[in-house]
């Protein structure tokens, strides 16, 4: 009887692993697609890039459309994450294969703007050319998401959305302008 139950309980477990192992986008997929798809979740691009992330409710039918909570650099502004979606109007739809690639190993966005300190781009210009070809992959292939994101917010400007503040070494939040 004990044997049983063990086996039962082995079997349960296999079967579970089995299915979660499933949902999940896989390091060896089976198309550039997938591949980007591995690579988007891994990242993280989620986090800064889809709305309500940061707030405990990401909201999944807006999947990286673009985040309603920014990050506020001293002396540079807020710069809230970007709708990163095929969208032609908010998004990265009119971005060529080639500018989006760009984009995320070198920081340069198509308007010759860099973009904000918080994007890891540096990281990603370590990835392989076939890794940044299969994550542009799958931002073409994902849903447009109409979305227009707030900001970038200059030092000056009233602030919209909430905002995670990076202190320089040496200040307290207490201490931090309000």
């Amino acid at each position: 009887m004990r044997t049983s139950a063990l086996i039962g309980i082995a079997t349960a477990a296999v079967a579970a692993v089995a299915v979660t192992a499933t949902l999940l986008p896989r390091a060896h997929a089976e198309s550039p697609v997938e591949r980007g798809k591995y690579l988007v979740v891994l990242a993280g691009c989620n986090d800064c890039h889809t709305p309500g992330f940061f707030l405990s409710n990401p909201d999944m039918a807006k999947y990286l459309g673009g985040s309603d909570v920014g990050f506020e650099f001293p002396g540079l502004g807020v710069f809230p994450g970007r709708n990163i979606t095929p969208d032609k109007e908010t998004g990265i739809g009119n971005w060529s294969t080639e500018q989006i690639a760009t984009s995320l190993t070198t920081g340069k966005r198509p308007d010759g703007r860099m973009l904000a300190p918080i994007m890891p781009y540096h990281a990603f210009s370590f990835l392989t050319k076939e890794d940044i070809a299969a994550i542009v992959a799958f931002l073409q292939s994902i849903p447009p998401v109409k979305n227009q994101v707030a900001g970038p917010f200059n030092p000056s400007q009233k602030v919209s959305i909430f905002t995670f503040r990076i202190l320089p070494p040496g200040e307290t939040a207490a201490a931090a302008p309000k």
